[in-house]
């Protein structure tokens, strides 16, 4: 998390001080550097501090610098510092701890050393000590409701009753800062007791306000454990020399001129504690690693698309439908093969097998794919090849494949439905007979089985024969995998072959020259696929609200088509195709929504 978490001290003598902050270094530490100090290091680097880019350099102070170090330093100088004011000795190196994972180090020292994070650091620190608690503190007397900072409102349990608890303060110039301010027990203070806060800095408003619960439960931890010790501490000396009766005798003497040169102590001195800046760090270090990864980015896709949809309304019909076989007692015929439309839905009945081919087809889905990715299926059929048959696949004809392997069959057609919508996809995966186009468009056929002629010349089918290879075409292998590949020839013949001067649909330019790129993987590719077919998707609802739900006339649909970018022939017998695979939630959302009295009332 890119903060800053600060210790500050409300000294008696000289007001608001910071005692100890920890903050977040992004740039690797150079090469054989300590992990258990900071000192030695003569090199420079420029660092990303507290989440703010600094353009200068930074250089860890070692304790044989001596009052050089402290002349440089942004800190104040050591005539206007007291015990009450200081953590570390002068020339202490600080702490440093190294997060491996990320590459990422946690420095504790007492102020930041980039002039600009020690201006931000010490105004939060006046403001959690004074200002800020003074005006809550009138806001308390003038207001009962919650209040709230920056358009958000803190419940009542979170908001500093007093001048003790934790409040939220800050702008975007010197950043936002969660402030948690309490008391520590000292026998010799003015009212038995010293002011401190822990405040953590920020830039990112949202994200400091969302870790509010976070913040407030670990730091108020680590508060219960100084005020502990601290009334340990106090206790034994009340006990040994009890403070209030000598005060009592002395209440006519200014208190400051009674304060000996021991009034100003350290906080490991009211802790009795040699160990508590080292542990300090230590906690600061976990809460800014522990804070930031408790809360992580999530991609939000928005409304669903198109193909999760008709994937829903495809597995409710399947479930109604198996219902429906529960409940009825009668067999169903088996005269014609199933179509799968949009996934590989098998409509066999739980209980027996009513298609002869339903299970081995379930079993080789589940086997290695023969066809690999729409790349590969280009470099077996070749460029002219592939381009023939991916024109007919998008155009909404019917694709053929005879074949004798029906995992070949199956692997092609699950490659090829990648180009389409889920609901433009009708699928009968292997068949002893010839099925209509209207039925499927993807067909697997046995190697024996006959197309009528009227198929084989028209110009909205295309067949693929697999045919066993003689010895001088045989398929040259590409990778280790392929010998079952090596075996076969491909014959891609139809009625309308795809001239090669042909323009042809948009989308399918497209695909080529991400089939061609040798930069792009397998899945880049994959996800431009994705992308390209929801840009046409949308292009399909604007052309079907424009036309079927609004019937606007043929001029403007021409018009629309242009502003599209989809006015050639191809492009528009695309959009006409893939407008079937709309669906059913989307159209009736329109139709009932053209049907409402109050779209009439804002039409009119």
């Amino acid at each position: 998390m890119n903060a800053i978490v600060a210790l500050c001290h409300f000294c008696e003598l000289h007001g608001p001080r910071t005692l100890f902050c920890t903050e977040v270094l992004h740039s690797p530490l150079p090469q054989g550097a300590s992990s258990g100090d900071i000192s030695g290091q003569n090199e420079q680097a420029e660092e990303e501090e507290g989440g703010i880019q600094m353009s200068s350099r930074i250089r860890s102070h070692s304790p044989a610098e001596g009052a050089s170090a402290d002349s440089s330093s942004p800190g104040p100088k050591k005539s206007d510092m007291c015990e009450g004011c200081r953590s570390l000795a002068g020339g202490h190196p600080g702490y440093v701890s190294h997060d491996k994972e990320t590459s990422i180090k946690y420095v504790s020292h007492q102020h930041p050393n980039h002039p600009q994070l020690f201006s931000i650091v010490r105004q939060a620190c006046v403001r959690s000590l004074s200002c800020e608690v003074t005006a809550l503190e009138y806001r308390e007397k003038t207001c009962s409701w919650p209040y709230a900072y920056f358009g958000v409102r803190v419940p009542p349990l979170q908001v500093c009753p007093g001048r003790e608890g934790p409040i939220f303060f800050g702008d975007e110039q010197h950043g936002f800062v969660f402030s948690h301010t309490f008391f520590i027990k000292d026998s010799l203070a003015r009212g038995f007791q010293r002011w401190y806060s822990i405040i953590t800095i920020m830039m990112d408003r949202i994200y400091l306000i969302n870790s509010w619960p976070f913040l407030l439960g670990k730091i108020r931890g680590i508060i219960d454990e100084l005020q502990g010790k601290a009334l340990k501490v106090f206790e034994a000396e009340q006990y040994g020399c009890p403070q209030r009766a000598q005060r009592m005798n002395t209440a006519f003497t200014p208190f400051l001129h009674q304060r000996n040169g021991n009034a100003a102590r350290s906080l490991t001195s009211l802790t009795n504690d040699e160990n508590l800046w080292a542990c300090l760090h230590t906690s600061f270090a976990w809460l800014l690693k522990a804070c930031g990864s408790r809360l992580t980015e999530k991609l939000l896709e928005g409304a669903p698309t198109e193909d999760t949809l008709v994937q829903m309304e495809k597995l409710a019909d399947l479930k109604e439908e198996s219902e429906g076989w529960d409940g009825s007692e009668e067999e169903k015929p088996s005269s014609q093969p199933d179509v799968v439309e949009g996934q590989e839905l098998s409509k066999c009945s739980p209980e027996t097998s009513l298609m002869p081919d339903c299970n081995s087809w379930n079993v080789a889905h589940r086997r290695l794919s023969v066809f690999r990715s729409l790349r590969h299926m280009r470099q077996v059929l070749g460029a002219s090849a592939f381009r023939m048959l991916a024109w007919h696949v998008l155009m909404g004809n019917q694709v053929i494949w005879k074949a004798r392997d029906m995992d070949l069959v199956q692997s092609a057609f699950d490659v090829l439905r990648t180009m389409l919508p889920v609901g433009c996809v009708r699928i009968i995966p292997y068949s002893d007979q010839y099925e209509e186009a209207y039925r499927c468009n993807f067909l697997g056929l046995s190697p024996h089985v006959q197309i009528p002629s009227h198929i084989l010349s028209s110009e909205f089918a295309v067949l693929v024969e697999v045919r066993t290879a003689t010895r001088s075409s045989l398929y040259p292998t590409l990778f280790d995998d392929e010998q079952s590949l090596n075996k076969y020839e491909f014959v891609v013949t139809s009625g309308s072959p795809v001239a090669a001067d042909r323009v042809g649909p948009t989308i399918l330019n497209k695909i080529e020259a991400a089939l061609t790129n040798q930069n792009l993987s397998v899945d880049v590719v994959d996800q431009c696929l994705v992308c390209l077919k929801e840009e046409w998707m949308n292009k399909v609802k604007v052309l079907f609200k424009f036309t079927k739900v609004d019937s606007r006339p043929k001029e403007d649909t021409q018009k629309l088509l242009s502003i599209l970018g989809a006015a050639e022939e191809d492009n528009v017998k695309l959009l006409k195709f893939w407008m079937t695979g709309l669906s059913k939630t989307y159209k009736s959302h329109l139709m009932s929504t053209v049907r409402s009295p109050t779209s009439s009332e804002s039409r009119n």
